[in-house]
């Protein structure tokens, strides 16, 4: 019996309050399946992730779903732990006292921090502090949020996401406000963890952000599916051009790509 995709979403019509941003969306992404969600802002990147997270639904019809592991029903506690989402939107929800220990054993509840009535166990301090070793930050671990540079704060949110060793990781725009050193080192260490085996669903607007590890890019635009397929057919000027309303080319070296603007 053939394992249950990572994420099926079938001609999901979706709104955010009265607007509709998806009418028809189905995307298929299987386990194992590292992918890139590029697109501009406006496309339906934000309510995607929403939906990955049933934050919001789509209009209840025949024929149409989102299934995540095989499964349209979650728990959203239960689904936090096989899904960890990254987000510079979650980052800001932290107060700025908070350690960084703190940061990482909040993914066992679920939290912005940690509650004195819900203390963390011995196991679940363990496997955090383990956790930010494995991240080469363990010196973060006494050391709030406000004397952490952005890079720091992204990765203690980082290893929030991976106390659980969940199934996939889902990134959104993980170099928001991060300078060039720190954006760097935070593909290097996503690199990492796709060779050691860790999916990524990145959604993002940068296209220099996607790691060569990545193979699959789906493009995003006014809701719907622009274009779907292995990074080189996915990322040409033609494609790229259109995706954003400007005419670009696009360029590639070592596996990653980059875009730059062309005379139309």
């Amino acid at each position: 019996m053939s394992s249950p995709a990572l994420i099926e979403i079938e001609d999901a019509e979706v709104y955010r309050g009265d607007t509709r941003v998806f009418e028809g969306l189905s995307l298929r992404i299987e386990q194992g399946e590292s992918t890139a969600i590029l697109g501009p802002n406006g496309a339906g990147k934000s309510t995607l992730l929403r939906l990955l997270s049933r934050e919001i639904y789509p209009v209840h019809r025949e024929g149409s779903g989102v299934r995540i592991l095989g499964r349209e029903r979650w728990d959203v506690f239960a689904l936090r732990r096989r899904l960890g989402l990254v987000s510079y939107e979650l980052q800001m929800a932290y107060p700025r006292e908070v350690r960084g220990l703190d940061v990482v054993l909040s993914g066992f509840f679920a939290s912005a921090g940690l509650h004195e009535h819900e203390p963390p166990t011995g196991a679940q301090r363990g496997r955090a502090e383990a956790v930010l070793r494995e991240l080469g930050v363990a010196h973060l671990g006494d050391k709030p949020i406000a004397e952490m540079s952005a890079g720091e704060q992204r990765r203690c949110l980082l290893g929030r996401a991976l106390v659980h060793d969940p199934e996939a990781l889902v990134l959104d725009e993980p170099t928001t406000s991060l300078d060039l050193k720190a954006a760097f080192e935070l593909v290097d260490l996503l690199r990492r963890l796709v060779r050691h085996g860790k999916t990524l669903i990145l959604v993002t607007h940068h296209v220099h952000e996607i790691p060569p590890e990545i193979e699959r890019v789906v493009l995003l635009r006014r809701g719907r599916v622009f274009a779907d397929g292995p990074k080189r057919e996915a990322l040409t000027d033609d494609n790229l051009s259109r995706l954003f309303d400007v005419p670009l080319s696009v360029v590639e070296r070592d596996g990653f790509f980059q875009v730059f603007p062309r005379s139309s």
